[in-house]
């Protein structure tokens, strides 16, 4: 990654309000495979306050990703827009952007790793029967995949094309106009009437 230019200042924090101690810092980077990106990082000393987020500066044609999951290409780098929907369907879930969705840069891991971390929250806020044993089956199939065991797909659309997957073995194609039509983008829409 090119580091093309830091900005650093000293903000109110959004979190606790204390005005001149929480930092806030952008960076420009050029991602090979990738793109420009706008990171943007706020840490505040104070109350502990983090957000971190990584912002497209380039916009290409919507594009659909798709790559195996399996015990060789955990470690593939996984570009995620924030307006890029993500999801697994042979375990049954998805995450799709919504007005708080932040991009990220990780790995085929780390993505499960999110997921297993969403259904652990499900777990804590769902306490009918079917919910749990729904959760449970799920987050066992996430851990089984972690571990290099067994195999699911890979799904990322992103309407605006800017996230990637870096792998020979990605197939990347356009996303039909029904389905774009359907996706969300995580931006608000304002219709004329």
């Amino acid at each position: 990654m090119n580091e093309e230019n830091l900005a650093e200042m000293i903000i109110k924090c959004p979190a606790c309000g204390i005005e001149g101690v929480a930092k806030s810092i952008m960076k420009e980077l050029d991602i090979p495979h990738f793109g420009k990106v706008l990171e943007t990082t706020i840490q505040c000393p104070s109350c502990g306050f983090r957000h971190s987020d990584v912002i497209t500066l380039e916009q290409n044609d919507p594009a659909k990703y798709v790559i195996e999951i399996n015990k060789n290409n955990l470690s593939v780098r996984v570009v995620r827009s924030q307006s890029a929907t993500i999801e697994i369907p042979e375990l049954g879930v998805k995450v799709e952007p919504g007005p708080k969705s932040e991009g990220y840069v990780t790995n085929v891991e780390g993505v499960l790793t999110r997921f297993e971390d969403a259904v652990k929250k499900a777990l804590n806020l769902f306490e009918d029967a079917q919910s749990q044993e729904n959760a449970k089956v799920t987050l066992n199939n996430i851990q089984e995949l972690k571990k290099g065991n067994g195999t699911a797909t890979l799904i990322m659309l992103d309407p605006f094309g800017q996230s990637n997957i870096v792998s020979e073995n990605v197939e990347v194609s356009e996303i039909p106009e029904e389905e774009l039509r359907e996706l969300k983008t995580g931006f608000a829409h304002i219709e004329d009437n």
